[in-house]
């Protein structure tokens, strides 16, 4: 089983409790990489942002502050795409002033953001706040970035009948797979983006909205759109 199936399945495994699956897997990262606190956000290129789930109510106050302010790690790493590292947060630290301030008030020494995406298309941000200063060894970082990889698979697809069939059972890795190695997903996202005059982002709804109306997976529904059998005009 790949490390991300690992992951899925041991949130699976907590299923039941009055918890998300997002929030399972903040709580599981918040464990995995020593951290005091893990959130994480849906963002749209509008600004708009929706908190999805933390770890506790310390990196529920964390996400809702910098979202309240419009800076801070999450922010910059939905906006960039890229990873935001800062391994020491010191206090003449100015790349968030409001935001940092906080930060410092509440103990953190170092925060790590990392984008939620696919391909081209940015869906939010995963944000690691630790104790102690210092970067993320390779270890911790690999591991941070399965954690990555399974919030995707939580976002988009928690409400795939395909894969709420397959989280029950052994045959989670090919659903995992499937979605972190099909090109056809990406490709029919660009497809609809053209066919209904819409940004990636809303045409990677379309697709989800149409997978879920017609009780598909998205990826199959990613490939009748690339081989022209579903149109979005």
């Amino acid at each position: 089983m790949t490390p991300v199936g690992r992951i899925l399945m041991s949130l699976m495994d907590e299923a039941g409790s009055d918890l998300t699956l997002p929030e399972l897997l903040c709580r599981s990262a918040k464990r995995e990489l020593d951290a005091v606190a893990v959130g994480l956000a849906v963002m749209a290129p509008d600004s708009t942002s929706e908190l999805v789930a933390a770890s506790d109510q310390s990196a529920h106050e964390l996400e809702v502050l910098q979202l309240t302010l419009g800076e801070g790690p999450c922010v910059e790493a939905f906006r960039t795409g890229r990873l935001v590292q800062l391994a020491e947060l010191g206090a003449g630290e100015q790349r968030w002033p409001a935001y940092s301030a906080h930060l410092l008030e509440r103990g953190v020494g170092a925060v790590f953001a990392f984008p939620l995406r696919i391909g081209g298309i940015r869906l939010g941000a995963l944000d690691v706040y630790r104790t102690r200063a210092g970067a993320l060894d390779d270890d911790d970082l690999s591991l941070a970035l399965h954690f990555v990889d399974a919030a995707v698979v939580v976002l988009l697809h928690l409400q795939d009948p395909a894969l709420r069939d397959t989280l029950g059972d052994r045959r989670l890795d090919d659903a995992v797979d499937g979605f972190t190695t099909h090109p056809e997903v990406h490709q029919a996202t660009g497809m609809v983006s053209v066919q209904a005059v819409v940004s990636l982002h809303d045409a990677l709804l379309l697709l989800r909205a149409h997978a879920y109306v017609a009780d598909r997976s998205i990826i199959e529904v990613a490939r009748d759109v690339v081989a022209r059998r579903i149109d979005f005009r």
